[in-house]
């Protein structure tokens, strides 16, 4: 059992890591705050494709490695 969880974290600590990797920024950092970040702000977001999938994969896995730790702690601690 412990062996499956720790497999189960591993994977998702993986594709957790690759999808954050291949994100794009939504920000430009201090200059695109000042200068432009409101056509950021209230600018057309990209409901589909590609973004979308990617911060759905985030999620998911976030979520995924977030349960798993959380068993593994309390199944044998």
């Amino acid at each position: 059992m412990h062996t499956a969880l720790m497999i189960i974290l591993l994977i998702s600590s993986i594709v957790l890591i690759i999808s954050i990797l291949l994100q794009e920024s939504k920000s430009d950092g201090l200059s695109g705050s000042i200068a432009g970040g409101a056509e950021q702000l209230f600018g057309k977001r990209k409901s589909r494709g590609y973004d979308a999938l990617l911060s759905r994969v985030t999620t998911v896995c976030a979520v995924i490695y977030i349960i798993v730790s959380l068993a593994i702690v309390a199944i044998f601690n």
